[in-house]
């Protein structure tokens, strides 16, 4: 199973070639590339895969992902107690 994950772009530029930026999700910060996307910018919200922005994603979108993600990874989540 592979799992693709909104995260949010902190810094841009980095890397020897300036093709890498540095993500946040949920204080978890990671180098990442973005070559494969044009025009990044701080702030914006990308779907991560194995080490790479596959595609932007719109603020509100993400929110509603991320908000997902954290009901379903909550301990006290119905989901979970009853696994």
């Amino acid at each position: 199973m592979c799992l693709a994950l909104p995260v949010r772009v902190i810094q841009v530029g980095l890397g020897t070639a300036g093709d890498a930026a540095l993500v946040d999700l949920d204080g978890v910060q990671k180098e990442i590339s973005v070559a494969l996307l044009e025009g990044v910018q701080v702030g914006d919200y990308v779907i991560l895969h194995a080490g790479y922005a596959l595609s932007r994603l719109d603020p509100l979108e993400a929110a509603h992902t991320l908000a997902l993600f954290s009901e379903i990874t909550h301990v006290d989540s119905p989901a979970v107690a009853a696994a």
